[in-house]
């Protein structure tokens, strides 16, 4: 299995997971051209997908399905709610219907020898959902945009190999900063994002021997950086009632605007 963020933040994102037979995309959030030089860049194409995962309809998270799914025919998948929301989001433009495939949380499903489970997220979106991704030996997840988890949440991402979590927000940039009241409510409310503490304490729960890899993503630009949640996530799992230290396993963050490591396990 493979995992590579094309890229992650609050202004696109765009994660390839796959095995050595199989490909997909979560979700298409940045151009039809930045999505293929980054796959071309770990030797994959997007017509080579085998489908795209949407997680929810914000923008930064759908900008450049039209276009895929319009070039390459590329099937996507997504819950009922997120379908009817990304068919009334103009921006998109037309994509054909019959292309859609409508999915239910935590109800898995397969493409080739992948399996998926797609897992609700508390978010303000129609019905948003993260996904996990295995095959007969490996096992990876993609949460991001949740305010808060619960535990359902972690059951369902305890015992991966690895995991691309959401480390948003640092909350005292955050409030100090210059975005509108609302908008920081929303951003801290319980269907905002995961702040760093949050991922950090999150991730305590699910931590185990065989842990392979964690990669922080959608940071915010305005509200966090990279070094930032790197080291408060760390000291959340070091302090955390858990065995394990921030050190005991690799952690990268996902660049923005570029594709991060490729991971393999």
């Amino acid at each position: 299995m493979e995992l590579c963020s094309i890229a992650s933040g609050s202004s696109g994102n765009c994660i390839c997971v796959g095995s050595d037979e199989n490909h997909v995309l979560i979700d298409a959030g940045i151009s039809g051209k930045r999505i293929e030089n980054g796959l071309n860049s770990i030797d994959l194409k997007t017509e080579e997908m085998q489908g795209v995962l949407v997680t929810h309809e914000h923008i930064d998270h759908i900008s450049g399905l039209g276009v895929i799914a319009r070039r390459y025919g590329l099937p996507i998948y997504a819950t009922q709610g997120t379908i009817d929301a990304i068919l009334n989001t103009k921006s998109v433009g037309k994509i054909e219907e019959s292309l859609f495939h409508a999915i239910t949380p935590d109800q898995p499903f397969e493409i080739g020898d992948l399996l998926i489970e797609p897992i609700s997220i508390s978010h303000d979106a129609a019905d948003p959902v993260a996904y996990k991704i295995k095959n007969e030996e490996k096992t990876a997840a993609v949460v991001t945009d949740l305010g808060t988890y619960d535990e359902n949440m972690i059951d369902k991402i305890k015992n991966l190999d690895v995991l691309l979590l959401e480390a948003n927000h640092d909350v005292h940039m955050l409030q100090v900063g210059s975005y509108p009241y609302p908008l920081k409510q929303r951003i801290l409310g319980k269907k905002g994002h995961l702040s760093n503490e949050l991922s950090g304490q999150l991730l305590g729960e699910v931590l185990h021997d065989h842990f392979n890899t964690v990669i922080l993503g959608h940071l915010s630009k305005e509200n966090n950086y990279a070094e930032l949640a790197y080291e408060t996530v760390r000291l959340e799992v070091t302090m955390g009632e858990n065995p394990y230290k921030g050190d005991d396993f690799p952690m990268y963050v996902a660049k923005r605007d570029a594709p991060s490591e490729r991971i393999i396990f």
